[in-house]
């Protein structure tokens, strides 16, 4: 060997050591992709940024798992890889719930967190079969743990969709545990009480999922009429404010202080019925009528107006109803338009992803032009009737025997009122309600007009209403009766903590990943193809390659 090639050697030696010693201190991942689905967001990093012991994460997604969880699995790996690049305190594992040491503790375990199991037809070689899957991951730190979601519940999505939805939801699920896990809560929340809002049996389920994240404190309104300013400072204190579902009337006094607490900057969250159902002593009849709670002005001044209808809507909830005897009754489903179900298409994080939600005798809202910006979150589908008040709600003509057959519909010409907003997001600087009014009480701090703030406004109160197992509050968006899961829940989640989210973790559900999914109907057909292709193409290849390495080796010594 030449002195020239063992400087060669020397160079190459000394360059890998210096390009090792460099890459310890500097390191760089790239993302590749398109849609930047491996770049973690700076929303995401901060909820990790001061987790200074470990994170554990065990992941129940493991094993022989159906070709759409593979993809999840995957997906999941990549994303905790990501996380645990920024944070090396976060460390995660890959478990099979089925083949673990102590399987019944576990199950137990996912029973009291409620990580309920996902029945998945498998389709394999024209052979269908159920297999039970746990999309789901426990995280642990500093001896508190948080269940974390990775599959998202959709009314009418094949499991391809359900898993597409559910891999564009993983960042802002981590990200959601992590917070929940690190960060202390801070923010306080409201639930006004006083004007005979819902009782707390029907508000328990989501109260419960809210106090995870924030304080949560009853506040009543009723020492108005002796200390406002006391009231007014009080409530202050506050960050959000929730109105579910009031059904007596406001006092001026105690929307002044309402408004003045908007005026500070204060978000809030009003659940609103305009109409109320009576029932008539002498015929026994169902009316609705309108309902003033004494807010119309109140919500006027911010631009949008709560209308004294019924909304029916051709896409919504069946209801049950008992037939025959007592003794030997039958449960049906029929359709009832009085309870829409919204979806909303824009990009909002809201309502980005999320299943929809169920309305019972909404009612319509109007968008009125002024500063403060507006956003229509849901509403109701383009086949849609608006009623006004009186009106009489009989079984008997709002389930006609033509809607009990699947094959008739209701008439289009009387479905034509088009889509009709049922919840308004309201952001900017508001007008106060009192200005250029006589105010109910003396305020030295009275402002006319609010620092930029948000509210959201939604046309019917039992949006947030859980139904009851006996005493028992069921979880909110679940319906007993037709077995049904509403995305209710994640809607009013998603809309306080856009509401109070000055960290924009929110805005993490806006982000879209493309994923390719094979065609299932197709890989059937075309199975054997491409498992012969798959075996004989590289094999080929390879005798191809062997019979040119023959010829010109031997060429190259004949000569």
């Amino acid at each position: 060997m030449n002195k020239k090639n063992i400087q060669y050697i020397v160079v190459a030696v000394l360059a890998f050591i210096v390009v090792n010693v460099i890459s310890s201190y500097v390191y760089k991942r790239f993302d590749l992709t398109q849609d930047k689905r491996y770049t973690l967001s700076e929303a995401a990093k901060q909820t990790i940024t001061t987790a200074n012991s470990p994170i554990v994460i065990d992941v129940f997604l493991e094993g022989d798992l159906p070709a759409e969880f593979n993809r999840l699995q995957s997906e999941t790996k990549q994303m905790l890889e990501e996380f645990s690049a920024y944070n090396p305190n976060i460390k995660y594992e890959f478990i099979n719930p089925m083949k673990v040491d102590d399987p019944q503790s576990l199950q137990k375990e996912f029973a009291n967190r409620d990580m309920m199991g996902a029945q998945v037809e498998v389709r394999e070689s024209g052979k269908v079969s159920t297999e039970t899957v746990f999309p789901w991951a426990l995280a642990y730190y500093n001896e508190k743990s948080v269940a974390i979601p990775l599959l998202k519940n959709q009314l009418g999505t094949t499991m391809q969709e359900r898993v597409n939805n559910s891999i564009q939801n993983l960042e802002y699920a981590f990200a959601d545990g992590f917070n929940k896990l690190i960060n202390p809560k801070k923010r306080k929340v409201a639930i006004l009480k006083g004007n005979n809002e819902l009782s707390d049996r029907y508000v328990a389920d989501f109260l419960s999922t809210l106090k995870d994240y924030y304080f949560l404190a009853p506040f009543t309104l009723d020492s108005a009429a002796v200390s406002p300013n006391k009231t007014l400072r009080q409530l202050n204190d506050f960050d959000l404010i929730i109105a579910a579902k009031p059904t007596e009337a406001f006092s001026d006094a105690e929307k002044y202080i309402l408004d003045q607490f908007t005026m500070n900057g204060g978000r809030s969250l009003w659940l609103i019925d305009a109409t109320e159902n009576k029932v008539d002593t002498i015929s026994g009849n169902t009316f609705a009528f309108g309902k003033d709670l004494h807010l119309n002005d109140f919500f006027f001044k911010y631009g949008l107006r709560i209308n004294p209808n019924l909304v029916k809507d051709v896409y919504s909830a069946p209801i049950v109803l008992a037939q025959g005897s007592e003794r030997d009754s039958q449960y049906n489903r029929y359709p009832w338009f009085f309870s829409p179900l919204s979806s909303s298409a824009n990009n909002h994080p809201i309502v980005t992803n999320i299943e929809a939600v169920k309305f019972d005798y909404a009612s319509t809202i109007d968008t009125l032009p002024n500063s403060v910006n507006k956003t229509v979150l849901l509403s109701s589908s383009p086949i849609t009737d608006v009623v006004g008040l009186p009106y009489e709600i009989n079984l008997d003509t709002e389930i006609p025997e033509n809607l009990q057959t699947v094959n008739e519909g209701p008439d289009p010409a009387q479905y034509n009122a088009g889509e009709k907003p049922l919840a308004v997001l309201l952001k900017g600087k508001f007008p106060s309600a009192f200005t250029n009014r006589v105010k109910p009480f003396q305020n030295p701090e009275n402002s006319d007009i609010s620092v930029p703030t948000k509210m959201v406004v939604i046309s019917d109160g039992d949006v947030i209403k859980n139904q009851l197992d006996g005493n028992r509050p069921l979880e909110l968006g679940f319906d007993k009766f037709t077995q049904s899961f509403y995305g209710n829940k994640e809607f009013l989640l998603n809309t306080v903590n856009y509401l109070l989210d000055d960290s924009g973790l929110i805005n993490i559900r806006s982000k879209k990943i493309a994923v390719p999914f094979l065609d299932p109907q197709k890989t059937a057909e075309q199975r054997t193809q491409w498992q012969l292709i798959n075996i004989l193409l590289p094999l080929g290849l390879l005798a191809i390659f062997g019979i040119f390495f023959q010829y010109f080796r031997k060429r190259r010594y004949m000569r």
